[in-house]
């Protein structure tokens, strides 16, 4: 199972979201910072990564913190002026497909800065 976390770290990295994508379960349940309820299924969570790919500024993943079907990526990144710091928790089916994605971002003032650019990908609002 590491070794779909090390190959999701690996696409996000280089901004391949298809290859990211292409790591999740059919039925994946992905927990937004900015959503009440989770999006579920791959076709809906693909358009937020790739929107997410395009948001965030100097991305990078600094930590990593492993545990059973568990993984934790720890991430920075800018939007416009906001720095931000936040994690990517990753559950695992037992083929190893990403199942569940959630990820939590601070501070506030660049959660609103994420938010509202994610907003304007996703809607054009």
């Amino acid at each position: 199972m590491t070794n779909s976390v090390t190959t999701f770290r690996a696409a996000v990295e280089a901004g391949d979201m298809d290859a990211a994508v292409a790591l999740l379960a059919d039925d994946v349940e992905f927990h937004s910072p900015v959503v009440h309820s989770p999006y579920r299924g791959r076709d809906a969570v693909a358009p937020i990564l790739h929107a997410v790919a395009q948001v965030f500024e100097d991305f990078r993943y600094v930590a990593e913190v492993a545990g059973g079907e568990d993984h934790v990526l720890v991430f920075r990144a800018h939007v416009g002026d906001k720095q931000l710091e936040g994690i990517d928790l990753l559950h695992h089916d037992a083929r190893g497909a990403i199942e569940r994605l959630t990820v939590m971002i601070r501070p506030l003032s660049a959660l609103q800065a994420v938010a509202a650019a994610m907003r304007e990908r996703l809607t054009g609002a």
